[in-house]
């Protein structure tokens, strides 16, 4: 099959021939982030041994945006999704969608994550017994804001924890827990955070691909100190540096609006009915 080659110098959308041309061509364990300046595909690979997404931009870098695009077509191909918002209105989008699990307030957060860890814990017992999980489907998590949540948690846990709990938060120690082992038992996460310090920060070598967008030197060395020399930012909407591997792709993110992402999935639903 011949694919569309075109230069991306604007907003990519869902509309465009080469994207839908890309999206259709690309298998299950595929996921477009966005298309290079020359229109070449940047994906993130699920199959790959760390096929967790961090997303680190400034203000206005589209952080939410990508999230929404990648989730989408997550969910499009049959994964189930949890959905951390603590902002309240970042993913108003997926809420009600079947398949999705979407948590707004800091209980339902704590209890979410120490959730996942059960899941994740029972899917790994799977694994032992029968060598492999491929029939479950995959189970992602979407974390909006992680880092300023992660300490919210914290601060939750000491509100309530009794005398021989553990001082560490339950839902914090099973995020790390999926971000160590999650991979391995078709568990991913997608996060944004704006911080290099923290969980997020300590643990970046868990993400394969991380996506920076408009942010400062310091930050792009300290999460990808592989790269050199640290790219120049740029403030053309939609465009980011995606890190994978000792490469970092100047790419300009697929912008899918809420309507887009939620009507995807409600299409898909429709068509398997």
């Amino acid at each position: 099959m011949t694919k569309t080659t075109t230069t991306t110098t604007t907003t990519l959308r869902l509309t465009d021939p080469a994207v839908r041309e890309w999206l259709e061509a690309l298998p299950a364990s595929l996921v477009l982030i966005g298309l290079t300046t020359d229109g070449q595909p940047v994906c993130v690979d699920l199959d790959a041994d760390s096929p967790h997404v961090l997303v680190c931009t400034g203000t206005g870098g589209g952080a939410t945006t990508v999230l929404r695009t990648l989730a989408a077509q997550l969910l499009r191909h049959g994964s189930h999704a949890v959905v951390l918002d603590l902002k309240r209105i970042s993913h108003r989008w997926a809420s009600g969608l079947p398949g999705v699990t979407y948590c707004r307030e800091i209980s339902d957060v704590h209890d979410a994550l120490v959730g996942l860890r059960a899941e994740l814990q029972h899917r790994l017992a799977l694994i032992e017994q029968r060598g492999d999980i491929d029939d479950l489907p995959r189970l992602t998590l979407v974390f909006e804001g992680a880092d300023a949540a992660l300490r919210q948690l914290a601060r939750y846990w000491d509100t309530f924890r009794e005398k021989g709990d553990p001082k560490t938060s339950p839902a914090v120690d099973a995020f790390e827990y999926v971000l160590f082992a999650g991979p391995q038992a078709r568990i991913h996460v997608l996060a944004t955070s704006q911080l290099t310090t923290g969980v997020l920060g300590e643990g970046r070598e868990q993400f394969s691909t991380k996506v920076l967008g408009r942010v400062t030197t310091r930050t792009f060395q300290h999460l990808a100190p592989e790269i050199r020399p640290t790219p120049e930012p740029n403030t053309h909407p939609g465009r980011v540096h995606v890190v994978q591997g000792w490469n970092a792709h100047p790419t300009q993110v697929l912008l899918l609006t809420d309507d887009e992402a939620a009507a995807g999935i409600t299409a898909t639903e429709t068509e398997e009915d």
